[in-house]
Parts: C-alpha cells; structure tokens; sequence
C-alpha cells in the first residue's frame, strides 16, 4: 500500500493522527507541520529525545537577542517569573489546540508593551492573530492585579515595568530554546505544565523553585 500523503513510497508507520500507515519520509516532513501529531505517538516522542539532544541554533535576528539580562533578575523575581509561565500553561490547558507559536507571540509582544512602558511610555501593539491577542490579555490582566496587589503592601514590594520585561524576554528565549520551530509543535507549553504544575504564592521570602 502505498502512502496516502506522497502516494509514492511505501506506507510504514502508523499514524495515530491520520489513524493509517504513511510512509517514513513524510513521518518525517510533515511531523507537526501538516500533520497534528498527539504527544503520545512513539515517532513524535523519538523525534522530540533526538532535537532535545541537538538544540537549534537561532537566527541573529531573532527579536529580542539583543537585550541583556541582568544575572540576578530571574532569582530575585522566582517566583512572579513560576506565576507568569503558570498562567500560560494554565492558559494552554484551556486551550488544547494551542501552540508553541501562538505563545511566543504573545510573549514578543508582551514584552514589546513592557520594554515601552519601562521608558515611560505607554504603546502597544497586541498580536493580530486571535490566540495569541487572547493570551497577551489574559497576561496583562494577571499583571496588572499582581500590580495591585503588591501597591497594597507598600512600594518597596512593587515591581518595576523594566523587572518585568525582562522576565517576558527569559521566558520568550526559553520558549525559542525549547520548541522545534514547527508550526504545531507543543514542545514548549509542554516543558511549562512540567516545570510549573502549579503557580506558587507571591512572597517576601526568596523562592526555591529552581530556575531551567
């Protein structure tokens, strides 16, 4: 039989998402591309330990690469940084056909808001894209009570827009780190619901929560 995908090669595995046999190459090919692999299939998991094995190497001019982060940020700023990714996995969860790049677009451009209003200026430009703009706001609300939150404790408890940004740019290259780049990969919201199964409370005291 030949494979219903290319019609040429011999169909080989099975395809748990077509639910029939296609050939290896087009396995290969159109593997969260065309084809929206479940993360229980056994190609998938054994495409995932091999690209884990060789990281991708990014574009120079990926958004974002240029801005450095100071070394004690995502330790000072734990815990907010496990509230923040929560919220996009809790998000995802909802959400189950979400994907790795709806979410580092809506980190982009959140973080894009933040790097403005860090310099006193208020612009925004949520992403076009239906998902994406849902996440941007559903994180613009969840800051902006944790602002409130925190304004009712007093100012030295607040956190700066700047401390922020740089927190959505940590989370946006680990996003860039962990997915595989194909447009219906779930590598990263994945990574996220296994990192931070659950949102820790804010608090005075330093976090234990080990940063990947």
């Amino acid at each position: 039989m030949s494979c219903p995908i290319c019609e040429k090669r011999k169909a080989e595995r099975f395809c748990p998402a077509k639910a029939e046999k296609i050939c290896a190459v087009c396995c290969g090919r159109e593997r969260e591309v065309t084809i929206d692999c479940p993360s229980d299939c056994t190609y998938l998991i054994a495409a995932h330990r091999y690209e884990s094995e060789h990281p991708r190497s990014l574009p120079a001019d990926t958004p974002l690469m240029v801005e450095t982060i100071p070394k004690d940020i995502i330790h000072t700023h734990q815990q907010l940084l496990a509230q923040l990714a929560f919220s996009i996995a809790k998000f995802c969860a909802a959400q189950p056909r979400a994907v790795d790049t709806e979410v580092l677009a809506a980190l982009e451009a959140l973080a894009q808001t933040y790097k403005t209003l860090s310099s006193g200026l208020i612009y925004e430009r949520p992403p076009q894209a239906p998902l994406p703009r849902e996440l941007y706001s559903a994180l613009i609300a969840f800051l902006e009570e944790i602002k409130k939150q925190q304004a009712e404790r007093g100012p030295s408890t607040s956190f700066k827009d700047t401390e922020v940004f740089y927190l959505l740019v940590f989370l946006y290259r680990i996003g860039l780190l962990r997915t595989n780049g194909r447009p219906r990969s779930r590598l990263f919201i994945e990574f996220l619901r296994g990192q931070f199964p659950q949102a820790p409370e804010l608090q005075r005291e330093p976090s234990r929560i080990i940063v990947p």
